[in-house]
């Protein structure tokens, strides 16, 4: 069970979580009936009469609407071209086998997919600066890219292989399967044809032919005709949630519908079915709105779904909508509700701990839903990263949420900025929580932590993890997530350090971690907030497995506003068996004084921004040692540069029952 105290409502809310989870893909945590709120309201019969045809539907200027695109601002149209104009004649560079090899024979993705990324973003790149010039100079390298394209065995990626039924290595050509990236070049293609279909057709009629059997062949017809593929939630044996590869997809084929499909029949029939996976999306997602993918996975979760949305919305001439529900607010909320400070957010699982969010994206999703935090939010955003003033970046990938940015922009400038400094916050279903000393301010501490289960998406094993930050900057943080390789997304992903609960700043008990799996969870969830303190109690006992010993491990984390984080770990085991360990994770180095006490020397890390931090722990108790780690991947060093230390606190002479407490201020 769940207990919340509110200091806003002073209510209980008990919420009944067991086994969520591993619930049946349509329940969700507080109803018995999926919602199926488009597939629900919609038939076949019924899109094919709202749905505008492919000829009809004009959400943006085409590059024959010259006027249009001379209204954006001069700066961002000078910068594309300038872009652009390092393109011309520019080679398209090939993968090879032995490439596309790599990941079966050694796990490194990075090599193929940096070939295959750099071509479509380039082929974006010359899309646009043709609309924005108009001239005609683009359109020979545009054609060589789309030609060049469309000549690719496979539109995914070697890691995705698993889908196709010759398994890892070679894709096999007779075997079309969508994945992420084959979804987002269907895409890339399709908002080609729509901005040059005229000037392309003067190239070669063939061009345009070419484009539209590539797509019809490789996502439109083979997502309509195959249901097992397990992003789509259509499978009857399918056991776990979907995730963001689900709306991620969705919106790259209903794209590609829309633009290029003009059989009415497949038409509608497709759109439908769209409806009835996104709708496998929705129906388990938590109704707090909470992304356990973590914020920056939100922007291919939520944000995706709300990209289908906004084309539901304009292709029906706003009788597809429904922003108006609950869940789909809560969904677009999430994302300012787990800001930090600048680019920091909670990062949890996979997530990395900075993030820059689109700022169009937040004020096209925070006007939907009329949420004037969101819209204020993406002003902010827009200011601080100086949007719309120069390139608006994005990969291939992002082509239609650059097409939408680049018209959005007048409105966006006009909303007063506001940054969403939430002063405390708990989302029962996600089972996460966070609080800051003081309201509208990023002065003091700030603290987040986790319940929830071992088996969430992009899971590591961390149920009761938290982090502190101090001033708007880390002190005590959530490492992330290296590079993916093979071995990320295989049975051995939590041989991987970062997955570890070591690694976490969690117990390590009788010499064991926290096991994987959704049996693995967190128990008798409590958290109150008021004025002046919030609290969060959880037991981690059946995080861990039967050998650690574990009767009851009952941590208390509190907030005492404008003064200390205060960790208390009360427990009781069945028996002795090895070291039981404390560990913390520091951004900062860690420097060890007198009395316990340790400071993290967060003043020098960012040069006199933050105030340094102080952890104080009872020295006749614990034994502590430092370890420096080196960071050399490069997703780690963007997020942390290139040292991060480990704190290991050990209990000197470990007792069946006990009471450990850790205090940190400032």
């Amino acid at each position: 069970m769940i207990r919340i105290l509110n200091h806003n409502k002073k209510v209980i809310i008990c919420i009944l979580l067991a086994g969520f989870f591993l619930l049946p893909l349509k329940t969700t945590s507080q109803q018995s009936e999926p919602l199926n709120l488009l597939s629900g309201r919609f038939t076949p019969e019924k899109l094919a009469q709202i749905i505008q045809t492919a000829d009809k539907w004009h959400p943006y200027p085409t590059a024959e609407d010259h006027a249009s695109w001379q209204e954006l601002p001069s700066a961002v149209r000078d910068v594309y071209i300038l872009e652009a104009e390092k393109l011309l004649n520019n080679e398209w560079q090939t993968p090879t086998a032995s490439v596309f090899l790599e990941y079966s024979r050694d796990g490194n993705r990075s090599n193929y997919e940096k070939i295959s990324f750099g071509r479509r973003e380039q082929l974006g790149k010359l899309v646009i600066a043709e609309c924005m010039e108009g001239r005609g100079r683009f359109i020979n390298d545009i054609v060589n890219g789309i030609w060049t394209i469309c000549e690719e065995t496979y539109w995914g990626v070697p890691a995705h292989m698993g889908m196709q039924k010759r398994g890892t290595g070679l894709p096999d050509v007779t075997e079309p399967t969508v994945d992420l990236f084959a979804a987002e070049t269907g895409m890339l293609m399709a908002w080609t044809y729509y901005l040059l279909k005229d000037q392309l057709y003067e190239v070669s009629s063939l061009v345009n032919e070419r484009i539209r059997y590539e797509v019809k062949r490789r996502i439109i017809d083979v997502n309509l005709k195959r249901d097992d593929f397990g992003w789509m939630g259509l499978s009857p044996d399918l056991t776990r949630r979907v995730n963001n590869w689900n709306p991620w997809i969705c919106s790259n084929w209903l794209t590609a519908v829309l633009i290029l499909e003009e059989n009415p029949e497949i038409r509608a029939q497709s759109i439908y079915k769209i409806m009835r996976c996104l709708d496998q999306f929705l129906n388990p997602y938590p109704t707090d709105g909470g992304c356990d993918e973590g914020p920056g996975y939100w922007n291919r979760a939520g944000a995706s779904l709300f990209d289908c949305l906004e084309l539901f919305d304009s292709a029906s001439n706003g009788r597809i909508n429904i922003y108006n529900e609950p869940l789909v607010q809560e969904i677009g909320r999430y994302i300012y509700r787990v800001y930090i400070n600048k680019d920091y957010y909670i990062n949890f699982a996979d997530a990395s701990a900075k993030l820059q969010p689109d700022p169009s994206l937040l004020f096209r999703f925070g006007k939907s839903i009329g949420d004037k935090n969101m819209l204020g939010f993406a002003s902010f955003e827009a200011k601080r990263q100086n949007f719309g003033t120069g390139y608006i970046g994005g990969s291939f990938g992002y082509l239609g949420r650059v097409l939408a940015a680049l018209f959005s922009l007048s409105d966006l400038v006009n909303i007063k900025a506001e940054e969403p400094m939430v002063f405390d916050y708990f989302f029962p279903d996600l089972q996460v929580m966070l609080a800051r000393s003081i309201e509208g301010s990023n002065k003091g501490l700030y603290i987040a932590a986790k319940g929830g289960h071992n088996d969430e998406s992009h899971n590591h094993n961390d149920v009761g993890n938290f982090i502190v930050y101090a001033d708007g900057f880390p002190a005590i943080i959530d490492v992330g997530v290296e590079t993916y390789t093979s071995k990320t997304f295989s049975s051995r992903r939590y041989e991987i350090w970062t997955m570890q609960s070591a690694y976490h700043n969690l117990p390590t008990i009788n010499g064991i971690m926290q096991h994987n799996g959704a049996d693995y969870k967190a128990t008798d969830i409590d958290y109150k907030a008021d004025k002046n303190n919030v609290v969060f109690n959880l037991d981690l006992a059946k995080a861990y497995p039967s050998e650690a010993g574990i009767k009851s491990w009952k941590r208390t984390l509190t907030l005492n506003r404008n003064e200390s984080v205060v960790i208390r770990d009360k427990y009781s085991l069945d028996k002795i068996t090895g070291d039981i360990i404390f560990t913390l994770m520091s951004w900062a180095k860690p420097i060890i004084m007198e009395n316990g006490t340790i400071k993290l020397d967060l003043n020098s890390k960012t040069q006199g921004t933050a105030r340094d931090v102080f952890i104080f722990y009872n020295v006749t108790k614990l034994n502590i040692k430092t370890e420096p780690i080196l960071i050399e991947d490069g997703r780690l060093l963007r997020a942390w540069g290139r040292d991060i230390y480990r704190i290991i606190l050990t209990v000197k002479q470990p007792l069946i029952k006990d009471n450990m407490v850790i205090t940190v201020k400032q």
